[in-house]
């Protein structure tokens, strides 16, 4: 199914934060976010690490780790995390159509959330810095240490629609990870794949639709 066919048959839009909306860390690599946390865990006395979380560049692969550890590792390594996310908001980088993406479609009437792994603290800041505020309905991000809330387990997605107050086959949720088309077939909403990378394309093809531009959206919405 083409994305505008997708697009077209819904009443709510969903949209994931880090890629269909922004560039999160384009100024404040994701690398030395990771790099913060594994001190965050070395100052708790947590230094070594498995290989794999020593050397990741996805500060979430640090604080799945440091869930595994203990209830006060993950509290303060999302403490941690939150606070560079929303110190990486200034110099984040706008997705090529999202904002006109999202002011279309609340101009149109219809509801719009985001949902992410992202803390809800950082996506405010980037609402608050980009004046877009007002035409998001719902913010379904992430507000605490528990990993086993976020995606790809639809929690936050279903969240979003029951704070919308719509069903879910009413909705469409554009991400651009495979974790993002998982949460979406789990909580029974249609997805649009946005394959912002070279390759991407491949691993989102279970989504109902692929995109490779936002701003291509716009005009079909």
């Amino acid at each position: 199914m083409r994305p505008a066919e997708v697009i077209a048959q819904a009443g709510t839009l969903l949209l994931d934060f880090d890629g269909p909306v922004c560039a999160v860390f384009a100024g404040f690599p994701a690398s030395v976010v990771a790099e913060q946390l594994r001190q965050v865990l070395a100052e708790g006395g947590h230094a070594n690490l498995p290989g794999s979380v020593a050397t990741s560049a996805d500060p979430f692969d640090v604080l799945h780790y440091a869930a595994t550890v203990g209830s006060d590792e993950a509290r303060y390594v999302e403490v941690a995390f939150a606070a560079h996310e929303v110190e990486a908001i200034p110099s984040a980088m706008p997705t090529e159509g999202a904002h006109g993406l999202i002011r279309t479609w609340h101009a149109s009437g219809r509801k719009i959330a985001i949902v992410s792994n992202n803390s809800t603290s950082a996506i405010n800041a980037y609402l608050d810095l980009y004046d877009i505020r007002a035409a998001i309905d719902v913010v379904s991000g992430r507000t605490g240490p528990d990993t086993a809330l976020l995606k790809p387990n639809p929690h936050l997605l279903v969240q979003a629609i029951n704070d919308l107050d719509v069903t879910p086959n009413e909705c469409v949720f554009i991400g651009d990870s495979l974790s993002d088309v998982e949460a979406a077939e789990a909580a029974g909403v249609r997805s649009i794949g946005f394959a912002n990378k070279v390759g991407k394309s491949a691993l989102l093809a279970e989504a109902d639709a692929v995109t490779s531009t936002m701003a291509g959206l716009v005009a079909n919405s």
